[in-house]
């Protein structure tokens, strides 16, 4: 969470830095000549409206960034964490490594599980995937 709150901060500030660089390109490259010699430049009000346009996009663009990828990952991290927490001897788990097992054992920071060939293996909490599905009776 840490690390995305830094990241966030490092775009916003890479974003006004290259506002100020764009305005500042801006200023210089909107003097034009005229047929006789004279220097016009267009309303103050264009430019200004053009950055708060950009500015009001860029927020809309985070907001996406938020709403469909930082939102639903904390959703499904907060879920994960919940079931290993709600985790119990007796239930049956799978790891990331595909091992099926029975929670034989509940550590701190791990579980001893059980396999159906009899073999016990201890397993960290961040390897567990989730509950086996139950499996469906077998049809006659």
């Amino acid at each position: 969470m840490r690390k995305t709150k830094i990241l966030s901060l490092g775009i916003i500030l890479a974003l006004l830095a290259l506002m100020a660089s764009v305005s500042g390109c801006a200023t210089a490259a909107t003097v034009t000549v005229g047929a006789n010699g004279s220097t016009t430049t267009p309303a103050a009000g264009s430019s200004a409206s053009s950055y708060i346009i950009l500015l009001v996009f860029i927020v809309v663009i985070f907001g996406f960034m938020y709403f469909f990828t930082i939102r639903p990952q904390r959703k499904k991290q907060q879920d994960t964490l919940k079931m290993l927490q709600a985790l119990q001897k007796g239930e049956k788990i799978i790891t990331n490594a595909g091992i099926y097992g029975t929670i034989d054992t509940v550590y701190e920071d791990s579980f001893l599980i059980k396999t159906d060939s009899g073999s016990t293996m201890r397993v960290a909490k961040w390897a567990v995937v989730g509950k086996q599905q139950e499996e469906p009776a077998a049809h006659s």
